[in-house]
């Protein structure tokens, strides 16, 4: 089972809603932070809720360098397929910035995580994340990605990771593109086209549009 598959057996839970983060409403997926952008309530949301959402999208955490960092990592993790786009197309970046205003205690651990990624890249390959080719990205996830097989000086490296897949995997699967890659319809009206014809003649009927 690849990394996508893996995610997608928990997007299967996420949607069926246990989700990856406590507290993590409907108030704090990417359509959802997109609309509270728009100052469009939402269903279900008070007043105070809404201004209060509205407040933290007009707030900033990151700088610009950490998005695109949050970015190239959250692609690595879920990547696009034949069947959807990436974690960013999903809007998992925005959907991270939001919630280290809403849950601030993921400031700490994502930022350091952040700084950590960089620094270990600096001392590997000579550039930060986003500046190493392809290749020089997975190796340094590879050497994250697994809690089992993690060498002590990426510990800290692991811890962050773990967080991060988390993150991508609850904003990817709670959002338009998520929901639409694990086939999730929600409910179904239903069609009935009335008794089989086989059964009707067993029991001595016949259809009138038979």
């Amino acid at each position: 089972m690849n990394r996508r598959d893996s995610l997608k057996t928990l997007g299967v839970a996420i949607a069926g809603g246990a989700l990856l983060l406590d507290g993590c409403g409907p108030s704090t997926n990417p359509d959802n932070a997109a609309a509270a952008r728009k100052a469009d309530k939402l269903p279900g949301v008070t007043d105070k809720e809404h201004e209060r959402n509205v407040a933290l999208h007009e707030q900033r955490f990151f700088n610009e360098h950490e998005m695109v960092t949050i970015g190239v990592l959250a692609d690595i993790i879920i990547p696009s397929d034949g069947v959807s786009g990436n974690a960013t197309d999903a809007g998992v970046p925005e959907f991270i910035e939001f919630i280290v205003k809403d849950m601030p205690s993921y400031q700490v651990p994502i930022r350091g995580g952040l700084k950590w990624l960089d620094v270990k890249c600096y001392q590997l390959f000579g550039a930060a994340f986003v500046d190493c080719d392809q290749a020089e990205r997975l190796q340094i996830v590879d050497a994250i990605a697994y809690p089992d097989e993690v060498a002590p000086e990426m510990t800290q490296g692991a811890q962050f990771f773990n967080v991060m897949r988390n993150l991508t995997a609850t904003g990817f699967y709670t959002s338009e593109i998520g929901i639409k890659d694990i086939g999730y319809v929600g409910n179904q009206p239903g069609y009935w086209d009335g008794v089989p014809e086989d059964v009707l003649k067993e029991h001595g009927f016949e259809s009138s549009w038979g």
